[in-house]
């Protein structure tokens, strides 16, 4: 282990690692509860959903572990899971027969895209030319999103004819429940439990269960209200079933590129933008709490890290996951004295030992897990107390416009157009033009023309 991570070199020891470990997957285990849910709404098989997440989540860590020695693990990203679901394949391409397909060979070239970026060390350059109002207003806006699709997962927000959203009936078990979820995290977080959104979670679930077994929810299969309770017949149901597997994984669809090149590569943008300042700002904010910073604020082997990110990507999409990324619930590994890859590797040692729970996992709720999004809603929305109202107007604009547009039209991409198209066409109106930077010219061109194809 000494050879391996540098153990004394870091500080660190054995023991402590494991346990920083531990926490970071119990910190992050809720992904293998709501990831399956999230893509199965969008037409994917639940179980191999849940297979790829754990699978990927072990894979993309070790490299971590192994590669750049950062006692940081990876998993599919909340938001980017949204975004897969519900912007892409239930709203872009909803009449698309192979909508789940196509989403997942966005994000197969998004990762391939990455690595090459990470080669060239020109990923960092990216991430630098976004204004930061811009990146605050984004991660906001994205908070925003998975907090509405908590909400609608639960019953709270319904639709509406006449004011398009309501709230929803309070006296059933899964709008009460949820609601009640929502409180129990909240107690937990406030007295530093670990692994509180997971323990929520399961919290939750077990309220649903003494409400079924008690007759106040119940189960009516044809109205899509199913048992709680997991159909559990033997030992053999704990053994993962890899033939589901098989219905995510490598199922790739190249033939959309050909028919809507340009629609496609706004897509690939998308998780592309998204991916790239959120896995830095991770890594960076994991790094500073750990104090593993260098003299100059920068991170070493940083280059690694992002690649070790970047395959991760790759890895889930040929699994069948939304994109891969580093967690910033790594921080509570961290917090507990984890300095380096052996604190990654135990922690890809626990998603392997989870896929011996698909029983359990399977059988949780939406109205369950719906206040874990709702929490994570509220983490990321926090950004808004970095974002600049009283700057450059472009940039508070642009902020702004990115916000309301995720949330109020249902994706997180629209979110980012209009964001830096607002950025953007003030600063041309305003002949700041040394302000722009190259790339930018570009994702405004490519921005412009997803607009017009729109009009069109």
């Amino acid at each position: 282990m000494e050879k391996l991570f540098k153990l004394k070199e870091n500080g660190t020891n054995v023991k402590t690692e494991i346990m920083a470990g531990i926490t970071t997957f119990l910190a992050m285990a809720y992904i293998l509860a709501v990831n399956p849910g999230m893509l199965g709404a969008a037409g994917m098989n639940t179980q191999g959903v849940f297979l790829a997440t754990a699978l990927s989540a072990a894979i993309a860590t070790l490299i971590m572990a192994f590669f750049a020695n950062y006692p940081v693990a990876l998993a599919s990203g909340m938001g980017l899971n949204a975004y897969f679901a519900y912007t892409i394949c239930l709203g872009q391409l909803a009449d698309h027969p192979n909508a789940w397909r196509i989403a997942l060979t966005a994000i197969l070239f998004e990762g391939i895209i990455f690595i090459i970026l990470s080669l060239f060390k020109f990923r960092e350059t990216l991430v630098n030319c976004i204004p930061e109002n811009l990146k605050y207003g984004i991660t906001t806006g994205i908070g925003l999103f998975i907090t509405f699709i908590g909400l609608q997962n639960a019953g709270i927000a319904t639709n509406s004819d006449a004011t398009l959203v309501d709230l929803g009936a309070i006296k059933t078990p899964q709008v009460a429940l949820a609601l009640i979820g929502v409180v129990v995290i909240g107690i937990m977080l406030y007295y530093n439990i670990k692994g509180a959104i997971l323990w929520g979670i399961l919290i939750t679930w077990g309220f649903g269960i003494i409400a079924q077994l008690t007759g106040w929810y119940v189960v009516d299969v044809d109205a899509g209200v199913y048992s709680l309770i997991p159909a559990v017949t033997g030992v053999g149901d704990f053994l993962p079933n890899f033939a589901a597997l098989g219905e995510t994984a490598f199922k790739f669809d190249f033939s959309y590129i050909a028919e809507n090149a340009i629609e496609f590569a706004t897509i690939i943008f998308a998780f592309l933008f998204v991916d790239l300042f959120d896995t830095v700002g991770t890594l960076i904010g994991v790094a500073a709490k750990g104090n593993m910073l260098d003299e100059k604020g920068q991170l070493p082997r940083v280059g690694k890290a992002l690649m070790s990110d970047a395959v991760g990507t790759v890895v889930g999409a040929c699994l069948g996951t939304s994109t891969v990324t580093s967690y910033v619930e790594s921080s509570s590994g961290v917090a507990e004295g984890g300095r380096t890859g052996l604190t990654s590797l135990t922690t890809a040692i626990m998603f392997l030992l989870a896929i011996f729970l698909w029983p359990i996992f399977g059988a949780i709720p939406s109205f369950a897990t719906a206040p874990a999004l709702i929490v994570v809603g509220l983490f990321m929305m926090s950004s808004v107390l970095k974002v600049k109202f009283d700057g450059d107007m472009a940039d508070v604009l642009g902020a702004f416009i990115a916000i309301i547009m995720m949330p109020f039209t249902y994706s997180i991409a629209n979110g980012i157009m209009f964001g830096i198209l607002a950025w953007m066409l003030l600063k041309i109106f305003r002949g700041k033009f040394k302000d722009i930077h190259p790339v930018m010219w570009i994702v405004f061109v490519l921005f412009m023309l997803r607009l017009i194809s729109l009009c069109v």
